[in-house]
């Protein structure tokens, strides 16, 4: 690797693959628009009260995506009675699609003027979209509110938050994201659990209202905290560059496995709870799933982030990513009673916690850091692809199903196993086989 790709972050020269030397032609321009105003600190008050600040922007964010299962089964039960688990799965499946898709206006927008307006603009979106769900009754209601207000405005959030603790840190980067994004998993884990006490307890609207304000605080704190360290300069956007990363073959593997990742990921968070109920689990019971699944969640982003920069960052992937699978298609397909579907819950969330804890780290790590909003919103455009079908497409497998679960749960653990040989094929082009720290 170049001298350039190293200062931006990327792994030591003696670990890397030879095929990224031809990389260094694009240095040149790059560095006349955008510049660092030092090396990565790596750590200091500054930079770890970012990290903070994007705990915040993931609990609001990622991990209001994360408790969208709490959704399907309200939907199904209650709201939009009417209407299929597929219809109802395309609302959750648009809020994810819309939050990822937006990712390479954002990372653009990001690379040319930092996390500022983003954020702002984004902390708008996902209150109101949050607030004017509380009023919503109809099936387009929560598609205008919760699948695009929401979706557009907390992949806003998402984003701006992790370029920016991504140019903040270079050695302990993938500890510093684990640790921020343990917030979407905490707000997967107290979002669920909120909304159903305070549904029960005095309905629908209020619930939202109450998840509406706690955004406000919270991202109050964001706005404030949130920076980047880069001195952005504006440049116009062009189609060349969110495809030419596809042109390099780490890139585009790595891309592929987040597209079959997204795929599977919400699958189990989105009908862990219905799957329960319908095996007899008691509702009080089957309604914290999702709950035990992000607190799982919680403990294996940080414990992945810390051992991924020690151990190497796409192996750590690999490692969880035949864990989800083999968790999905093992521990899942066969749980039928109360104990194996809290053990499941914690098992993949544990390692599905890594995932989402790693994703950035290594496109950071096969990237020139100065471009890291743009590689990222190709890398998120396409995961955003693969989690707008994903959701339907488990839906109709349970109406094929007769309203069994097997088909999904295959569908899901076939595509996360897609996902995990993907990764070694985005290690095996850069190192080979060898046994390295990458």
């Amino acid at each position: 690797m170049t001298d350039e790709l190293h200062a931006a972050g990327a792994i030591d020269e003696e670990k890397l693959p030879a095929e990224a030397s031809q990389q260094s032609g694009v240095v040149a321009d790059q560095a006349a628009r955008v510049v660092t105003t030092s090396e990565a600190p790596d750590g200091g008050l500054e930079a770890w009260s970012v990290v903070v600040g994007g705990w915040c922007a993931m609990f609001t964010s990622v991990g209001w995506n994360n408790a969208a299962g709490v959704f399907q089964t309200i939907y199904e039960t209650d709201r939009l009675q009417n209407y299929s688990p597929s219809a109802i799965g395309w609302i959750i499946s648009l809020q994810t699609f819309f939050m990822f898709v937006s990712a390479p206006v954002t990372g653009k927008a990001f690379d040319s003027y930092g996390p500022r307006w983003i954020i702002a603009i984004g902390s708008v979106l996902q209150v109101l979209g949050v607030m004017m769900m509380s009023l919503s009754t109809q099936y387009w209601h929560f598609i205008l509110s919760q699948s695009i207000c929401t979706g557009i405005g907390g992949g806003a959030i998402f984003f701006a938050a992790s370029n920016s603790i991504a140019v903040w840190f270079k050695l302990n980067r993938a500890l510093a994201l684990g640790i921020a994004s343990a917030g979407s998993a905490t707000g997967g884990v107290v979002i669920p659990i909120m909304v159903n006490h305070v549904y029960r307890s005095v309905g629908f609207g209020w619930a939202l209202r109450v998840v509406g304000f706690m955004f406000l605080g919270l991202l109050a704190i964001t706005n404030v905290l949130l920076k980047s360290r880069l001195a952005h300069v504006p440049k116009r956007p062009h189609p060349r560059d969110f495809v030419q990363p596809l042109q390099e073959p780490p890139f585009l593997f790595l891309t592929i496995a987040c597209f079959f990742f997204a795929m599977a990921v919400y699958q189990p968070g989105t009908f862990i709870a219905l799957n329960a109920q319908r095996d007899g689990v008691r509702v009080t019971i089957s309604n914290y799933l999702l709950s035990m699944l992000n607190g799982s969640s919680v403990i294996g982003r940080v414990v992945a982030g810390w051992v991924a920069d020690r151990v190497g960052r796409f192996n750590t992937m690999i490692i969880t990513t035949f864990l989800s699978a083999l968790f999905v298609l093992a521990a899942w397909i066969p749980a039928k009673s109360t104990a194996p579907f809290i053990v499941f819950a914690v098992l993949v969330g544990f390692t599905n916690g890594a995932y989402v804890a790693l994703t950035s780290s290594l496109v950071a790590q096969i990237s020139d850091i100065k471009k890291i909003g743009t590689r990222n919103g190709t890398n998120w455009f396409m995961y955003g692809i693969g989690a707008l079908i994903g959701t339907p497409i488990a839906g109709a497998l349970i109406e094929r199903n007769n309203g069994g679960y097997l088909y999904m749960q295959i569908f899901a653990g076939l595509s996360m196993l897609i996902s995990a040989c993907s990764f070694v094929a985005s290690r095996y082009v850069q190192i080979g086989l060898s046994w390295k720290w990458i």
